[in-house]
């Protein structure tokens, strides 16, 4: 059966200047690129035929005003194709999962999903080709669930599970942080290929400062304690890595809608971003913009082995940009 796409409206970038002095203060827009098809799983669910760097120092204004025409592809030279990309998404069907598995589809990379209930993945995606979309059956708190054949083919990971850092229902089935953001995480690491090119791992701002006001208020439950576990395992992997650690998290999770009504909801929001190092940020971000960086990290080279924090604030004027060298002149600031 052809795969139907869902039309979705395309959603430029934008680029505003930013006039704090914190450390790494350049702002972006960010709205994605997003259309979907019906998806595959291998749980029999397809209807398709048989280099570091040093830190930088702050900044206090960034502003990029070369406009240039949008383009939903990467700059080719610098990123892996398309063609030849394979991405595995842990937390596929979260708040930011969901996202960057909708951005990715839209872009024609072969997505790769590993989800407790793989059905799922029809009504958030609806139903896609097996080369373009597998989903796999499988829960990352049980080592056994992660078969080697599950990692056949992909070239870059990214993992964003996670669950509340307070008792809630998201706690039922054993889904703490220390099953989820910690035991979870270590287990997908263990079992990654050591062949990836990049794994870009969603972490948490004030991860080190766990003892301190007012992240000693969040971590009640351990959930930055098991988080900063997380990163210190994938460090210590030998994998090519990249964390990013958003702020509170804001525009969604939209879990309960499809995602074509999700993104004509939103469209109207402009939102700059921030981004910091050495864990100095504090505030909010939009999942939108979470999943977008998630996306854009796999591809930048110098962003290897590096950690950022990333907010979002809305914001008025417009600088159209490529996504790539937004997201670039972010991150070189």
């Amino acid at each position: 059966m052809a795969a139907v796409p869902w039309s979705v409206p395309e959603l430029p970038l934008f680029l505003e200047p930013s006039f704090r002095t914190p450390h790494r203060s350049p702002l972006l827009t960010y709205r994605p690129l997003q259309k979907f098809h019906k998806p595959f799983t291998s749980f029999q669910t397809s209807r398709s035929s048989s280099k570091r760097r040093a830190v930088v120092p702050a900044v206090t204004s960034t502003v990029v005003n070369d406009e240039v025409t949008e383009s939903p592809s990467l700059d080719a030279g610098t990123a892996v194709p398309a063609s030849s990309k394979v991405v595995l998404v842990l937390g596929g069907s979260g708040g930011v999962g969901q996202l960057v598995v909708a951005s990715l589809l839209k872009r024609d990379i072969k997505t790769r999903l590993i989800l407790r209930n793989p059905e799922k993945a029809v009504s958030l995606f609806g139903e896609q080709d097996e080369e373009k979309l597998k989903v796999w059956k499988g829960d990352t708190r049980n080592a056994q669930d992660l078969h080697p054949s599950m990692f056949e083919g992909v070239t870059h990971v990214i993992c964003c599970t996670g669950t509340t850092a307070f008792p809630s229902k998201r706690w039922e089935g054993d889904n703490s942080p220390e099953r989820v953001d910690w035991e979870g995480v270590r287990n997908v690491i263990s079992a990654l290929p050591k062949s990836l090119k990049r794994v870009v791992l969603v972490s948490s701002v004030g991860v080190t400062k766990c003892n301190e006001l007012p992240w000693s208020i969040m971590n009640l439950f351990g959930v930055l304690k098991y988080k900063k576990m997380g990163e210190d395992f994938l460090r210590e992997s030998g994998l090519p890595f990249t964390i990013l650690r958003p702020g509170r998290l804001t525009d969604g999770p939209y879990t309960s809608y499809d995602l074509n009504t999700l993104l004509k909801a939103t469209a109207g929001e402009r939102r700059a971003v921030v981004i910091g190092q050495g864990d100095k940020l504090v505030g909010e971000a939009s999942r939108l913009v979470v999943a977008e960086a998630c996306i854009q990290l796999l591809d930048i080279e110098f962003a290897e082995g590096e950690a950022y924090e990333i907010n979002s604030v809305v914001c008025g004027r417009n600088y159209h940009l490529s996504k790539e060298k937004v997201w670039k002149e972010l991150l070189t600031r």
